[in-house]
């Protein structure tokens, strides 16, 4: 079945129809050879709509001299996919993490063909999504073609993260490198960050943490602590040293107890030779694993991202800066709504107290003209900066201001005091 399904990369693009919806795999899984295959011969195309999230990959399609051939809808915006979107020539649709498989599924957006990454096949026909299960295995499930790229590269991972050869309509066999992300360097900002956050975490804690600098310093903090866990939709190398240590064991988890739990994972080969065939590393789709109803069954969770800004009232301004789409929600509100639910639950949004080389404070009486606010301030929790914690659950917006202008950098807590005496007449 397998070598019947074989074709050249040049017939895989043959199959792709003008006016189709490709969905492309996601992140570190991005397939790559059909799609450049296409770039290629782009006169053959009109009006295809490329569909993704985080792109590793080029992105050569979004450029302005293949505006009339394909065109991107970006449900995550990366550094790749931005200049498009500013042009004009690419688009945005803004949606939860976890949503985005019901939008496949329930033909919101209809997908026509699906182009994924796949391990080699085992010896009853399942291939393994490896790094990217997320949207990516529920585009597989409902397209109308399925083009799989077979990569001997490719990790198998555990858990719902398999469709059979029956399955896949045709396979493109490639021998390219996975692609890795580096490790980010930590400023001592970061690891003042990183520490305050810390001090928010307990023994028998199940973590969510994204990928960056800041969640890299969180773990340098956590050496003492014992018996975490990991429930997120990504993680990367910075978790492998406490897992190496036994400080992530995963021992105390209310839900897939002894299994770190994820939806992709994006990292350097040393994180991809660790989860490949590892028992106690399981993916599954984004509808589950960032569901706030799933994520509120682990008990004690802790949910750590970032953001852009944040007002003296608390809202979190995390993928837009004015009108430009500088990212996504991603799984953000996913996991502070989930922690906010889960019995013992936290949820950190983390950033430095400036932008700009220290000449902008991210903390600001107003949110940017333009700026989507991400997290309400009816959701949100802890706010940290490398000058302390802010616990705005509960207080008024009185209380808040004050809490907040408390952790701003001391450059601007003159300018934020003016404003806090302006609007709340102390």
């Amino acid at each position: 079945m397998y070598k019947n399904k074989i074709i050249s990369v040049k017939d895989a693009a043959k199959l792709i129809n003008s006016n189709s919806r490709v969905v492309l795999g996601h992140a570190a899984a991005t397939p790559t050879a059909v799609i450049n295959e296409m770039i290629k011969s782009k006169e053959r195309y009109e009006n295809v709509e490329i569909v993704h999230m985080l792109s590793l990959g080029g992105c050569e399609y979004a450029g302005g001299d293949l505006k009339n051939h394909f065109r991107h809808n970006a449900l995550f915006v990366g550094g790749n996919s931005r200049r498009p979107l500013s042009e004009g020539i690419g688009d945005y649709t803004p949606c939860f993490f976890n949503e985005v498989p019901s939008l496949f599924k329930n033909e919101i957006l209809k997908v026509n063909v699906a182009i994924v990454q796949l391990s080699k096949p085992d010896e009853n026909g399942m291939m393994s999504f490896g790094l990217s299960n997320d949207y990516t295995k529920t585009a597989a499930e409902v397209a109308d073609i399925v083009i799989a790229e077979v990569n001997p590269n490719m990790p198998r991972v555990m858990g719902d993260n398999f469709i059979h050869i029956d399955k896949v309509d045709y396979i493109v066999e490639v021998d390219y490198p996975l692609f890795e992300i580096k490790p980010p360097v930590i400023s001592d900002v970061e690891k003042a960050i990183g520490e305050n956050c810390a001090s928010l975490i307990e023994d028998g804690s199940t973590l969510q943490l994204g990928i960056g600098a800041i969640p890299d310093a969180v773990l340098l903090f956590l050496k003492d602590k014992k018996d975490l866990g990991i429930h997120t939709e990504m993680f990367s190398d910075g978790v492998l040293e406490l897992v190496e240590a036994g400080v992530i064991n995963n021992s105390k988890k209310t839900l897939h107890n002894g299994k770190m739990i994820s939806t992709f994972l994006m990292g350097t080969k040393r994180l991809y030779d660790f989860v490949d065939n590892n028992p106690d590393v399981e993916l599954y789709p984004v509808d589950y694993v960032n569901h706030p109803a799933v994520i509120m069954q682990n008990e004690n969770l802790v949910s750590i991202n970032s953001c852009l800004q944040v007002d003296l009232m608390g809202q979190v301004s995390s993928e837009s800066i004015g009108l430009t789409q500088f990212s996504g929600v991603g799984g953000q509100v996913d996991y502070v709504r989930g922690a906010s639910m889960a019995k013992g639950g936290k949820s950190i949004i983390a950033m430095p107290s400036t932008a700009s080389k220290g000449k902008i404070s991210r903390i600001v009486p107003f949110i940017d003209k333009g700026s989507a606010i991400t997290t309400s301030r009816n959701d949100v929790n802890y706010i940290v900066t490398e000058y302390g914690v802010a616990n705005l659950k509960g207080k008024t917006l009185r209380e808040r201001a004050k809490a907040l202008i408390n952790i701003s950098h001391p450059d601007f807590r003159e300018e934020l005091n003016k404003e806090y005496a302006l609007r709340f007449k102390d």
